[in-house]
C-alpha cells in the first residue's frame, strides 16, 4: 500500500513548559516527528465571511504564518477544512492559503461534515501521497521512523452533522493494523469518538478494532471546537481546538505544535483568539505499552 514517507528526522532537544517528572519525557536527543496539527479551519469562499467575531480566512493566514515560522516536518488539518458546504471556492482559498507550507512540507487533510469529497479531491487531487484503497473514502497513511498517522474519513454527507466511518473503512482498518509494524500509531478522524448524537456514530466498532492493537497510542479529532485530553483504555483521546472560530468563550482558537517520539508526545497550544489561558503550555502524554 502506498505511504507518505517523511525525510530523515533530525535529532534535537525539545524543551517543555511543564514542571515535574512527566516533563522530562521528550528531553532526550531521541528522533522526533514534529508536526503542526490544525482543525476546523472552516475557510469560506468569501474571505470577509465572519462568525462569532472571527474571520476563518484571516485565521488560517495567521496559523500558516506561524506554522511556516515553526518549520515542522508536516502539517495536518483534522477536518471541516471548508466553511459549511465544501464549495469549490472554499477549497481554492484553502489551497492558496496553504502554499507557504504545502510547497515546503507534506500536508495531510481529513474530511469533516462540512467538507464535500468531490470538490475536495478536485482541488487537491485524487492520487495523493499516502492514499489508501478504501472505496468512497479519503484515507491516508503517513509514516516516519518515529510514528505513523492514519487519517480516516468520517464524512457521511456534506453539512450533515454526525459522522460515520462505515463498513468498508472499518474493514480496511481492521485488516491494516495487525499487518502493520509496531510503530506508535495515531489515528486522526474529524468526529469525536463518543456517544453524542452529532459525534462518530460507529465509535464502539472503532474502539473494538483498536483496543487490543497496542501500537495505537492516540485518537486525535476535532468537530467540537474544544481543546481537551482524555483517555480510554490507555489510548489518548485528543480533541484539537478549532482555528476558524470557537463555539464557547472558554475555548481557545488556534493550532497545536506537536513533537512525537517512540515513547510519547508533547502537544503545545498556539492560540491567538478565544481563551488564552493555555496558550504556549505543553501537555506531555506517554504512550501505552
Amino acid at each position: 500500500m502506498p505511504h507518505l514517507i517523511l525525510p530523515s528526522l533530525s535529532r534535537r532537544t525539545f524543551t517543555l513548559s511543564l514542571a515535574g517528572a512527566g516533563a522530562t519525557l521528550l528531553r532526550s536527543a531521541a528522533p522526533e516527528m514534529h508536526w503542526a496539527l490544525i482543525s476546523d479551519t472552516h475557510v469560506p469562499e468569501n474571505p470577509a465571511d465572519a462568525y462569532r467575531g472571527f474571520k476563518p480566512y484571516e485565521n488560517l493566514q495567521k496559523v500558516i504564518a506561524e506554522v511556516a515560522a515553526a518549520k515542522p516536518q508536516g502539517t495536518l488539518i483534522c477536518g471541516d477544512v471548508a466553511r459549511l458546504q465544501g464549495l469549490a471556492g472554499d477549497y481554492a482559498n484553502v489551497k492558496k492559503l496553504l502554499e507557504p507550507v504545502s510547497t515546503a512540507m507534506p500536508v495531510a487533510m481529513a474530511l469533516g461534515n462540512h467538507d464535500d469529497r468531490k470538490n475536495f479531491l478536485a482541488a487537491f487531487g485524487e492520487a495523493q501521497k499516502g492514499a489508501q484503497p478504501v472505496k468512497q473514502k479519503h484515507v491516508l497513511v503517513v509514516e516516519s521512523a518515529v510514528a505513523r498517522f492514519i487519517v480516516l474519513d468520517s464524512n457521511m454527507a456534506t453539512n450533515l452533522t454526525p459522522g460515520l466511518l462505515g463498513k468498508a473503512q472499518r474493514t480496511w482498518l481492521a485488516e491494516y493494523l495487525p499487518a502493520a509494524s509496531d510503530l506508535p500509531t495515531l489515528i486522526f478522524v474529524h468526529h469525536p469518538p463518543d456517544d453524542g448524537d452529532t459525534s462518530l456514530l460507529d465509535t464502539p466498532r472503532l474502539f473494538n478494532i483498536v483496543k487490543d492493537q497496542k501500537k495505537v497510542k492516540a485518537i486525535v479529532y476535532g468537530h467540537s471546537h474544544r481543546y481537551s485530553f482524555e483517555m480510554w483504555q490507555g489510548i489518548h483521546l485528543i480533541n484539537l481546538p478549532a482555528s476558524g472560530y470557537n463555539f464557547y468563550d472558554d475555548q481557545p482558537v488556534g493550532w497545536v505544535e506537536t513533537a512525537l517520539t517512540k515513547e510519547g508526545g508533547a502537544f503545545t497550544l498556539r492560540s491567538f483568539g478565544g481563551n488564552q489561558e493555555r496558550n504556549g503550555k505543553t501537555v506531555v502524554v506517554p504512550w501505552r505499552s
